[in-house]
């Protein structure tokens, strides 16, 4: 993303995965704005890319989920999801996509 930080939230949200105190800093003012954050439960990288770039567009933010399945999905279906290994793996890849 060519920005730092969006100007119309506040300064501690950056692009990217938001967490910690910047997490409840923008759920507040969602909340104190009257706005809703859409969440996604997606399973490709073709919904995350769709999903970003219509937060882009509207210049808002999104959260993009994964459930269990959907990130094993993500994953390999194929792969072996003892443990939830590949549900975590794809999880966390998709995150850092």
């Amino acid at each position: 993303c060519a920005i730092e930080a969006y100007p119309n939230l506040p300064a501690s949200v950056h692009p990217g995965v938001v967490t910690g105190q910047a997490l409840i800093d923008l759920l507040e003012h969602a909340k104190e704005n009257g706005y809703a954050i859409p969440a996604v439960n997606c399973v490709t990288s073709s919904s995350i890319n769709a999903c970003l770039e219509a937060a882009r567009k509207a210049d808002s933010p999104i959260i993009i989920q994964f459930s269990s399945g959907g990130s094993q999905f993500y994953a390999g279906k194929g792969l072996d999801n003892t443990g939830y290994k590949a549900a975590i793996a794809g999880a966390v890849s998709g995150a850092f996509h």
